[in-house]
C-alpha cells in the first residue's frame, strides 16, 4: 500500500487545542438521544414560553381596552395573590395581608394540584377526561352529605371516611366514561360532558327545595346541611374563621407523590403510558388496552372527587344550588385542563401551574385588586383570557424543538 492509499492519521489533522481527542473519541449521540436532549429541554422552555406569550397578549389587551400599564396590573394581580410575602422587603403590615392572601391562594391551588391531576392522568393514558368538573361535583356531594351526617363518630375517622367517600365517587362517576371507551368505544370526551350536565342536575335536585339532602332546618333555602366540625379539616396556618389553610394543601402534595410513583414506578404507571404512546402495540405486546381505559379514567375521577371533598371539608362547608350551577359553568374542573396543558402531564409541572391560575384566580377577586388600577370583573376575564390562550399556545413545544433542531444543524454545519 503506497502512502497516497494510507489512511491518514486523524492525530496529525487535529488542532492543537484539541487535547489529542479527535472526532472518533469524541461521543456521539444517537438520534434517540439527541431528540430526548431536546425534549426536555423544551419540556422546560416550553410551558415557560406559553405562559409569557400568554402574559404578553393579555397586556395588550389591557392596553387596548383601558389604557393601563400592563405592569401595574400585573403587580397588582401579583400582590393580590399574597406572594409577595416571600419578598424580604416588604413592611409587616404588608407581611400580614400578604399573608392572609396567601392563604386563600394556597386554598385555591390544592384545588387545581387535584383536578390538573386529573387530567393529566388520563392524558397519559391517550385519554380527554374533560369531566373533571362532573366527577368535581359528584365528590363535593358525596362528601357533605357524610360530612353533615354521623356527627357522633370520632373525628379522623369522619373526615377519612367522607374524603374516601368523595375519592371513590369520582372514580365511579369517571369509570362510567372509561367502561363506555372499553366496552363500546364510546369517545369520552362526549360521554364526559354529558356526565358533567347528569351530575349538575342530579345535585340541583338532591339540594333544591324540597330535595332528598335539603337542609333540615332552613326548609326555604335549597342548602345543605353544614357539615359536622368533627368532619372539618383542620387549618394549620391563619385563622378558621377566616378560611385559613387547611391540612388538604398538604393531602394535594401528597397526590403529586403517588401521581409520579404510579406513573413511573409501577406496572399500572407502565401499562397506562404504553396505552397513551400506542394502544395497537401495547395490545400486541400483552397488555389490556381496555383495562387500562377504565383504569385510567377511575383514577382519573378520584383525583377530581378528591378535590371537591377537600373543599367541602377545608372551607366550604355546605353545598347549594347556586353554588353547584356556578361550578357547571367554569369551575375548578376546566381550569385543571389548563394546568395538566400548561404543566405538560408532569407532576412538577402540574404543581407550578397550578399555583399560576391560584395566584390569577385569587389575584383578580373583587377583595384583592385595587379598583382605581383595574377593574376586578374586568381582571376576572383577564384570569379567563389568558387561561384559554395557554391552552392556544399549549403547542408552543413544537417551535421550541424546531427551534432546537434548527440551532443544532447550524453548529454541525462546517465553517
Amino acid at each position: 500500500m503506497n502512502d497516497e492509499q494510507r489512511p491518514s492519521d486523524p492525530l496529525e489533522t487535529l488542532p492543537e487545542d484539541t487535547g489529542g481527542l479527535g472526532p472518533e473519541s469524541r461521543p456521539q449521540l444517537s438520534l434517540a438521544e439527541r431528540y430526548g436532549i431536546a425534549q426536555r429541554a423544551a419540556g422546560i422552555l416550553a410551558p415557560v414560553l406559553t405562559a409569557l406569550l400568554a402574559f404578553l397578549i393579555g397586556g395588550v389587551v389591557i392596553v387596548i381596552t383601558t389604557g393601563k400599564s400592563p405592569l401595574s396590573v400585573y403587580r397588582a394581580i401579583f400582590d393580590g395573590s399574597g406572594l409577595n410575602w416571600f419578598l424580604p422587603w416588604i413592611s409587616s403590615d404588608e407581611r400580614t395581608l400578604a399573608a392572609l392572601n396567601l392563604q386563600q391562594t394556597l386554598i385555591i391551588t390544592t384545588s387545581l394540584i387535584l383536578t390538573g391531576l386529573a387530567v393529566a392522568f388520563a392524558f397519559r393514558c391517550g385519554l380527554f377526561n374533560i369531566g373533571g368538573q362532573g366527577q368535581y361535583l359528584v365528590g363535593s356531594i358525596f362528601a357533605v352529605w357524610i360530612g353533615s351526617e354521623f356527627s357522633g363518630m370520632q373525628p379522623l375517622l369522619h373526615v377519612l371516611f367522607a374524603v374516601l367517600a368523595g375519592m371513590l365517587c369520582g372514580a365511579a362517576w369517571a369509570g362510567i366514561a372509561g367502561f363506555l371507551k372499553a366496552t363500546v368505544g364510546a369517545h369520552e370526551v362526549i360521554s364526559t360532558i354529558m356526565l358533567n350536565w347528569i351530575a349538575l342536575w342530579v345535585g340541583v335536585f338532591l339540594f333544591g327545595l324540597g330535595g332528598p339532602l335539603q337542609n333540615d332546618t332552613q326548609t326555604s333555602v335549597p342548602i345543605s346541611n353544614d357539615v359536622a366540625e368533627g368532619a372539618k379539616l383542620p387549618v394549620f396556618w391563619g385563622d378558621p374563621l377566616l378560611q385559613g389553610l387547611h391540612v388538604g394543601f398538604f393531602i394535594a402534595l401528597g397526590a403529586l407523590v403517588v401521581y409520579w410513583l404510579t406513573l413511573n414506578r409501577t406496572t399500572l404507571g407502565y401499562g397506562v403510558k404504553a396505552v397513551g404512546f400506542n394502544p395497537e402495540a401495547a395490545r400486541y405486546g400483552g397488555i389490556s388496552v381496555a383495562r387500562n381505559y377504565f383504569l385510567a379514567m377511575a383514577i382519573s375521577g378520584s383525583f377530581a372527587g378528591l378535590a371537591g371533598a377537600i373543599d367541602i371539608l377545608g372551607w366550604e362547608f355546605r353545598l347549594s344550588t347556586s353554588d353547584i350551577q356556578a361550578n357547571g359553568g367554569i369551575g375548578f374542573g376546566f381550569v385543571g385542563i389548563a394546568v395538566a396543558l400548561l404543566g405538560r402531564n408532569t407532576a412538577v409541572g402540574v404543581a407550578f401551574a397550578a399555583l399560576l391560575f391560584g395566584a390569577l384566580v385569587n389575584g383578580t377577586s373583587t377583595r384583592n385588586l385595587d379598583p382605581e388600577i383595574f377593574q376586578p370583573e374586568l381582571a376576572g376575564n383577564l384570569t379567563l383570557l389568558i387561561q384559554g390562550l395557554v391552552v392556544l399556545f399549549v403547542g408552543a413545544d413544537i417551535i421550541v424543538l424546531t427551534m432546537l433542531g434548527k440551532l443544532g444543524r447550524l453548529r454541525r454545519r462546517p465553517a
